[in-house]
């Protein structure tokens, strides 16, 4: 079967348009098709049972290619533009669906703190000179981030003598979640969210607070995660006891990867287990 002439125009912008135009709609279809393919990747995980460690890897590796693709998409989104000369908008991809999805602003609960910052164009007229007054204003959002920092508290603990007694005054030293470690309360407070919330290993949370100016060596904040344990466990105690008095428990056996130093050693393998 013959193909079909095509007519391409003589103008090369309007020729760098189609090309533009025919790789949004290719990296479209790599959208579609990778997100199809975790789908199906995800009925046979219900399909197999939980238990399979190949589809979950696959799913997580399709899930990483498919974020790629969505990257490089927006790349270009500002600047491709249709035949008409138009900016063209380039639709997102449901992972689950594999349908095109339309994208959402991102949701800011209210509690977020707010700061005003007002730009003003100043008390007279830049053309004439004359005096200018306000009939109204125009406000947009920025969602910004204070990125965390690390800062050393020096707790000085002042020694005074008394002139009439000659007694020496002090005032008692502040307490330690971990007594005799300089890892303040918000510092491990990071370390455990990061480590079993956020399932970030602590060599990764080293090379973390290093750009941020300190080394705390992964061995250091093992100590810590395990001495923390024992400062929680009194409230651990009571969250376990008020579960217990529930006539009915759901739990999740979902396991995670983690580190075992013990299989490394041993020469296991690289040294990773089921949890």
């Amino acid at each position: 079967m013959a193909e079909a002439s095509v007519t391409l125009p003589d103008d090369p912008a309007a020729l760098k348009a189609m090309v533009l135009h025919l790789q949004t709609e290719l990296r479209t279809h790599s959208l579609v098709i990778e997100a199809l393919r975790i789908q199906i990747a995800r009925l046979k995980k219900q399909k197999f049972g939980a238990s399979s460690e190949k589809i979950e890897r696959e799913i997580e590796q399709l899930e990483l290619i498919l974020e790629g693709l969505e990257i490089a998409q927006a790349e270009t989104s500002g600047s491709v533009a249709d035949e008409g000369g138009q900016v063209c908008a380039l639709p997102s991809v449901d992972a689950d669906t594999g349908q095109r999805a339309s994208r959402r602003k991102p949701r800011v609960c209210e509690a977020t703190p707010r700061e005003r910052k007002e730009l003003d164009p100043g008390e007279t007229c830049l053309e004439c000179g004359g005096a200018l007054r306000l009939v109204g204003e125009d406000v947009s959002e920025i969602l910004e981030m204070v990125a965390a920092k690390l800062k050393v508290i020096e707790v000085a603990r002042l020694k005074k003598s008394c002139r009439c007694c000659e007694r020496m005054v002090q005032a008692p030293a502040p307490s330690r979640p971990i007594p005799g470690s300089m890892a303040g309360p918000s510092l491990l407070a990071f370390i455990i969210v990061s480590k079993y919330d956020d399932h970030l290993p602590l060599y990764r949370l080293n090379e973390i607070f290093e750009r941020m100016g300190a080394d705390i060596p992964d061995t250091t904040m093992a100590d810590w995660c395990g001495r923390s344990m024992r400062t929680l466990n009194p409230l651990i105690d009571l969250i376990i006891k008020q579960i217990m008095t529930t006539d009915r428990l759901h739990a999740d056996d979902t396991p995670i990867r983690v580190l075992d130093r013990g299989k490394r050693s041993a020469g296991l393998g690289k040294g990773v287990k089921e949890g």
